[in-house]
C-alpha cells in the first residue's frame, strides 16, 4: 500500500462529520472530486453540513452497532463501493477519574473507542471487497500520546486505546498484503465543538461528574497554534498521499512525547542495569 494520491471519484464515510475535524475533512474531500457521506448523531447540524459541502448526510449514533451497519448498508446501497472510512466521531468532557460513575465511564467508551470499534466492523470487509486502494483513519489525539491533561483522563484513556487499536490493524492489514491501509490521527488544538461534548449525552444523567469547559477560553491554551478544521482535512489528505501511518497535526509539540518516551526509556535502562542486560 503505498498512499492514495488521489481521491477523485472514491467514496468517502466521515462520522462525526457534521462539525469540527469531520466536517474539514468532509469539506476537502468534496472540494477534490469524492463523493463524500457525512454520518452525525444531530441531525440539524447533519443536514446543513450536507446542504453547505454537497456531502450526503446520514444520521448515525456510532456507540450503536446496529446504526453504523446501517450506515454501511445504505452506503453500499447508494454507491456500490467504500474507498476511505475515517472513525472521527468523539466527546471530550472533563471529569477527575476518581469522580466519574460507571455510568460516565460507559458514554465515553462506547462513543469514543467502540464508535471506531463499530467503524471497523462494518466497513472493513467493504473496503476489502472491491480490491481496490483503500484508507481507514481513526482519530486518537495527541492525548493519546500523552495523558498529562488535567481532568481528560477517560478522553486520554480513550484515545490511548485507539492509538494501540489502529496499530495493531495497520500491522495486521499489512502482513496480509491488504488493499486497505489503516492510519490514526492525533490532532491537536483545533476549533471544533468538541468543547461542546455534553450537548450529545442523551437524556440527563444523574450523579454524573462530567463537566464541559472550554479550552479554547484556557489561558494557557490560547497561546497554541490553533488549527481550522480544513487545515486538518489538508494534512489528512497530504498523508494519505504518502501512504502515512500516523497523522500529526503539531510537530512542535513532540517534546512532550519525547519526554513521555525518555521517561520510559530510563526505567529499561534501570532493569537492564539489575538484570545484568542490555538495551
Amino acid at each position: 500500500m503505498t498512499g492514495i494520491k488521489d481521491v477523485t471519484g472514491l467514496v468517502a464515510v466521515v462520522t462525526g462529520g457534521a462539525s469540527g475535524i469531520g466536517r474539514g475533512i468532509a469539506q476537502r474531500l468534496v472540494e477534490r472530486g469524492a463523493h463524500v457521506v457525512v454520518a452525525d448523531i444531530e441531525q440539524g447540524p447533519l443536514e446543513a453540513t450536507a446542504e453547505e459541502t454537497g456531502a450526503v448526510g446520514i444520521r448515525t449514533d456510532v456507540s450503536d452497532a446496529a446504526s453504523v451497519h446501517a450506515l454501511a448498508g445504505q452506503v453500499a446501497e447508494r454507491f456500490g463501493k467504500v474507498h476511505l472510512v475515517f472513525n472521527n466521531a468523539g466527546v471530550a468532557p472533563e471529569s477527575r477519574l476518581a469522580d466519574m460513575t460507571l455510568a460516565d465511564w460507559k458514554w465515553i467508551l462506547d462513543v469514543n473507542l467502540s464508535g471506531v470499534i463499530h467503524g471497523i466492523d462494518a466497513f472493513l470487509p467493504l473496503l476489502k471487497r472491491h480490491g481496490e486502494p483503500a484508507y481507514i483513519v481513526n482519530t486518537s489525539s495527541m492525548g493519546g500520546f500523552v495523558a498529562d491533561m488535567p481532568g481528560l483522563g477517560a478522553y486520554a484513556t480513550t484515545k490511548f486505546a485507539i492509538m494501540g487499536l489502529t496499530e495493531a490493524l495497520s500491522h495486521e492489514l499489512e502482513r496480509e498484503g491488504s488493499n486497505v491501509a489503516a492510519a490514526v490521527l492525533a490532532p491537536g488544538t483545533v476549533r471544533s465543538n468538541i468543547a461542546r461534548s455534553l450537548r450529545t449525552r442523551p437524556g440527563r444523567a444523574r450523579g454524573s461528574s462530567f463537566v464541559q469547559n472550554d479550552i479554547s477560553q484556557n489561558a494557557d491554551l490560547a497561546n497554541l497554534r490553533w488549527l481550522d478544521p480544513t487545515e486538518v482535512g489538508d494534512i489528512v489528505l497530504a498523508a494519505l498521499a504518502r501512504g502515512a501511518t500516523h497523522i500529526v497535526t503539531h510537530p512542535e509539540w513532540y517534546p512532550m512525547v519525547a519526554e513521555r518516551a525518555a521517561g520510559i526509556e530510563e526505567e529499561f535502562n534501570r532493569a537492564a542495569t539489575l538484570t545484568g542486560g542490555e538495551l
